[in-house]
């Protein structure tokens, strides 16, 4: 796997290294060790997914508050999303900025998302999927979210006609 830094620190993308050959290819999408000696979570405690019927559904942004933030390591595995992850780590020299990647099932690429930031994402294509690995367990009093077009933010999403739950749009702004 090949382990790239964003400019948000403790957050990266991962592309497998597919083996090819007449049949297709196999790659590896995780790696205990690999992570471990990285420094990132190791431990997943539980696998989510979130199907999307639509193209320009909008899901976030969300996290879990303390005291059990969430580490995620998310793919898509069918379709396409621009998958977006923003910074509220109080002490951070990052906060309040913000990544936006493309992952596709086409692509494999993944994001893992450190605790306190904030995730969302915007499908491109219909009948997307997402794949998520989770470092910790969900709990309900727990789930917070900012709003995706929070101007302290500043996300650029790509243009579309956007499906977005009631509980997504009525976030508050931070600031």
């Amino acid at each position: 796997m090949i382990f790239t830094a964003t400019k948000l620190m403790g957050a990266y993308i991962i592309d497998p290294e597919p083996i090819g050959d007449e049949r297709g290819f196999f790659a590896r999408t995780w790696c205990r060790y690999e992570f471990r000696d990285r420094g990132l979570c190791s431990d997943f405690v539980q696998c989510n997914i979130s199907s999307n019927a639509r193209r320009g559904t909008l899901r976030g942004m969300h996290y879990q508050a303390d005291p059990h933030p969430e580490i995620k390591l998310v793919r898509c595995t069918h379709g396409a999303i621009y998958d977006v992850i923003i910074d509220l780590r109080p002490a951070s020299p990052t906060r309040y900025q913000w990544v936006g990647v493309e992952l596709t099932a086409k692509n494999h690429r993944m994001l893992y998302i450190p605790a306190g930031f904030a995730h969302g994402f915007q499908t491109l294509e219909d009948e997307s999927e997402v794949f998520y690995q989770m470092s910790e367990f969900y709990y309900p009093e727990l789930a917070r979210g900012v709003r995706w077009d929070d101007p302290a933010f500043g996300v650029v999403w790509p243009p579309a006609e956007r499906i977005i739950s009631a509980r997504d749009a009525a976030y508050k702004d931070v600031v």
